[in-house]
């Protein structure tokens, strides 16, 4: 997923958070070639096309504990990649680098929040390029670090320009003055009965004079090659869950714009989907508890490790994997170590 999270800060125009467990969209439509690629700095080699960002869309903070133990999408996958990532971002909870990828992500999420501010015929292309300095500059104040991510001035202005080119494709995609979203950067939280709080943050919620209601994501990568395009849609599908059964209202559609090479995917959920995906979701919980338990975090190589922030903390790159704080696996995931116990 695209890196939009750099410090964690994001502003959240709504929350939908129920307690209790229980409930998707139908066959993938795929459109590609809607708008010329925007300009992207070049992944490693043998990176799929959106390379994971730092601490993922949903970064952890590591301010600040998680409310509950929990899961979001993001997390899923990382456990489902690396048992060993997720320990250290979950449990551990250990700060990443800021990089341009994931700043540039944060940057073109707000400028895209705080476009529907404005009232719909000033809308522009030109209005959203007038609203990266402001934007960049409540970055810097939110992540410190971002100052440093650049050499030079010369490299920053790239850089944004790098970032008022994925805005040019987002209206390309679609067009703002015609539509009005019910909600922006929208929190949603689930406690799963006998499992993990399901959470996360959905950039758009559209809802039509029908009650049908759209999903949006945005992701400033581009759109993943085959054999990557699952997570993608398994994130998706966990916000449609998650909203269904807050709501009671199943999302007619979930829609993913990849800025990058202006490729939209749209899915529509079933109800037998969402049922799948809670049992899925119950047994990596449950996998994620007993790696806990048994203090057994396991490190998977891949091609992704090449953007792993903890390569000197992994046994496969000669590092040494440090002991685990029963105290901080019990927080993040509801049990100890059973050596602890």
């Amino acid at each position: 997923m695209h890196g939009r999270a750099v410090g964690g800060g994001r502003r959240r125009r709504g929350v939908a958070a129920v307690s209790g467990a229980a409930p998707t969209l139908g066959p993938v439509t795929l459109q590609v070639d809607l708008a010329p690629p925007a300009a992207a700095a070049p992944a490693p080699v043998g990176a799929p096309p959106e390379a994971p960002a730092a601490a993922g869309a949903d970064a952890v903070r590591t301010d600040r504990a998680p409310s509950a133990p929990g899961l979001s999408p993001s997390r899923a996958a990382d456990f489902g990649r690396c048992p060993l990532l997720f320990r250290y971002r979950v449990v551990d909870r250990r700060p990443e680098p800021a990089s341009p990828a994931a700043a540039r992500g944060t940057l073109v999420h707000a400028v895209l929040e705080h476009l529907f501010e404005l009232p719909a015929a000033e809308r522009t292309l030109e209005a959203a390029h007038g609203l990266v300095p402001g934007r960049w500059e409540a970055l810097l104040a939110d992540d410190p670090r971002c100052a440093e991510l650049f050499s030079s001035d010369a490299e920053r202005v790239e850089w944004l320009r790098s970032a008022e080119g994925l805005l040019g494709t987002y209206f390309r995609l679609e067009d703002p003055t015609r539509l009005e979203p019910a909600e922006r950067e929208l929190t949603v939280r689930l406690d799963l009965a006998d499992g993990p709080q399901l959470r996360g943050i959905v950039d758009r919620v559209d809802v039509a004079p029908n009650g049908w209601v759209r999903v949006v994501d945005y992701k400033t990568g581009r759109a993943p090659s085959p054999g990557f395009e699952g997570q993608a849609l398994f994130q998706m599908r966990f916000y449609a869950y998650v909203l269904w059964r807050t709501r009671g209202v199943l999302p007619k559609l979930l829609q993913l714009e990849y800025l990058g090479d202006g490729t939209v995917v749209r899915h529509e959920p079933t109800e037998e989907e969402m049922l799948v995906l809670e049992r899925r979701v119950r047994a990596l919980w449950s996998a994620v508890q007993a790696a806990a338990r048994a203090d057994r975090w396991e490190h998977r190589v891949s091609k992704l490790c090449g953007w792993c922030s903890f390569q000197s903390l992994c046994p496969a790159f000669g590092g040494t994997v440090p002991p685990v704080d029963p105290d901080a696996v019990e927080r993040a995931l509801g049990v100890r170590p059973d050596a602890a116990a």
